[in-house]
């Protein structure tokens, strides 16, 4: 099943902001995008607002048919 498309907007941010953003992401693997979507849910977490978790993504190879063995 597909992932639900994201919804896109600009952002204007402080250089000095978006640099932590970069340094916090890179530490953690992730992007700086996916980095701001995890603070922004926590941060909503804490005012006791919940938010739908993020549909898994299927990493890696798909499995193998019968078949092509």
């Amino acid at each position: 099943m597909p992932a639900k498309p994201k919804k896109a907007f600009p952002l204007r941010i402080e250089t000095a902001l978006y640099e932590a953003l970069e340094r916090t992401a890179a530490n953690e693997f992730r992007s700086v995008n996916a980095e701001v979507e995890v603070l922004l849910r926590e941060a909503l977490l804490r005012r006791g607002i919940k938010v739908v978790p993020p549909e898994k993504r299927q990493r890696g190879r798909p499995p193998l048919d019968k078949e092509d063995i």
